[in-house]
């Protein structure tokens, strides 16, 4: 008998990181000190996942198309989400509203970009470098995050911040460059 995808150890792992955005949200909206450093905590542990979860995957070959749906929308929302608290909470600079919003802007897009071609039977992989893209998001938004409990990281996060907003739009690009031929198809 198949074994229900929801309860394959990745998916399991990915439901867990959408979980984990409620508390981070909390502790990053609730405080400083203590609060902000468990918000940390759970985020790293949160970010890592993403990477626990694809490599669970492929060594215990526990694929699915489940799993193939919400490991991407995981890393959105955890990144999305986030981005929206840093700024309510005041850690995102009016300049770092910049790159925060390229980021949002991309992620929106490709993700309709990708419902729609869908519906065409056209996949648009993950490149090598959007993967890259993912990490340095998380590790940006980490070092925003360590920014309010060890100060003098203003330059650090900023520099991060904008590579990830630079590589999230490129990556943008590859993949609206990709998909234009299908969307300049004339309709039968």
């Amino acid at each position: 008998m198949a074994k229900n995808p929801l309860f394959l150890v990745p998916n399991l792992i990915t439901i867990a990181r959408i979980l984990a955005i409620i508390p981070i949200v909390w502790l990053v909206m609730s405080g400083e000190g203590t609060l902000r450093a468990i918000a940390l905590a759970l985020y790293v542990i949160a970010a890592a996942s993403d990477w626990l979860d694809g490599y669970l995957a492929r060594a215990w070959n526990q694929y699915s198309p489940l799993g193939r749906m919400l490991d991407p929308i995981a890393d959105k929302l955890l990144v999305g989400i986030l981005i929206a608290a840093l700024a309510w909470d005041g850690s995102l600079s009016a300049l770092d509203m910049i790159p925060a919003s390229a980021i949002l802007f991309r992620e929106f897009f490709i993700s309709g970009l990708r419902e729609f071609l869908g519906t065409s039977k056209v996949v648009l992989k993950v490149s090598g470098l959007a993967k890259w893209k993912t990490t340095v998001q998380l590790v940006a938004l980490a070092v925003v995050l360590l920014e309010r409990l060890v100060p003098g990281l203003g330059l650090v996060s900023d520099i991060l911040l904008w590579l990830a907003g630079a590589l999230t739009l490129w990556t943008g690009w590859q993949y609206l460059r990709a998909s234009w031929p299908h969307l300049m198809q004339e309709q039968a």
